[in-house]
């Protein structure tokens, strides 16, 4: 008995897939690979299977993609991982000419989101090839991650020159943002997908996260803090109004605890 493969709406196949020419079908193939990998992993998905989605023989398949790692690379080739484009630094140019500290890191943290909310599955493919330690995680380290620390360390390094950011090993801070744009996506794609933890736009988290980055969440000087964290400030009265009853209730403690102390 045939095996029945799952296949979105948006790449199944129709009776024409038999007369497509040779890119539309290479293109074909690949859609439909990323979805099987992402839905089953690597080694849950055969060529065999991939074919059988497409409605055309397994010899079909390995006429576009000779071997399997020629198709692994296909598939970075074509979510633009291997392209100049795919820069983290080229989107945000000017912010980086006129040294913007805000702009750069949150539009590095917006079109991330903005990736990967458009590309949840390549996201899923991803955390499969990392946890099966496939090649396809590899060739996704080496082409893209790295340029991630390579371009933003080195913009970070330049800054620190500057006195514009601490002295902190510039890995380290990538790291940091990085993560905190990570684990967003991934709540959002993968874990929370109604947002019932935190609902806000990509824009709003984008520029908090920068906010945190560049300024931290300990309490400083109201005047020179972004406005945002100004509002987060100006606390609303019940909470003031909680902190005086708290101090009032430890006052009326204090002073309980005296007259017990106190002589007869």
């Amino acid at each position: 008995m045939n095996k029945q493969i799952a296949v979105p709406n948006d790449i199944a196949t129709s009776p024409v897939t038999s007369r497509m020419a040779g890119d539309e079908r290479r293109m074909q193939i690949l859609g439909l690979a990323v979805s099987l990998f992402s839905q089953r992993g690597f080694r849950g998905t055969t060529t065999k299977e991939i074919a059988q989605a497409a409605g055309i023989s397994e010899a079909m398949v390995f006429r576009h993609f000779a071997t399997k790692e020629e198709l692994y690379r296909a598939i970075l080739d074509h979510k633009a991982c291997l392209h100049d484009e795919m820069d983290p630094l080229q989107k945000i140019g000017r912010a980086i000419e006129s040294k913007d500290d805000q702009a750069v890191f949150e539009g590095i943290a917006l079109d991330a989101l903005s990736h990967h909310e458009d590309d949840p599955e390549f996201q899923r493919l991803l955390l499969h090839s990392a946890l099966e330690q496939h090649e396809l995680a590899h060739m996704f380290w080496d082409k893209f991650v790295r340029r991630v620390y390579r371009s933003l360390g080195g913009y970070i390094r330049e800054r620190q020159r500057d006195g514009a950011i601490v002295a902190i090993e510039p890995a380290l801070v990538v790291r940091a943002f990085i993560g905190m744009v990570m684990h967003h996506s991934l709540n959002n794609n993968l874990w929370d997908k109604k947002r019932s933890l935190l609902k806000i736009s990509n824009q709003v988290a984008a520029r908090e996260f920068a906010n945190i980055l560049l300024n931290g969440v300990a309490a400083r000087d109201v005047a020179a803090a972004p406005a945002s964290l100004r509002k987060l400030k100006s606390a609303p009265s019940a909470i003031r109004g909680n902190g005086r009853r708290n101090r009032s209730h430890e006052a009326t403690a204090k002073g309980n605890s005296r007259r017990k102390r106190s002589p007869k």
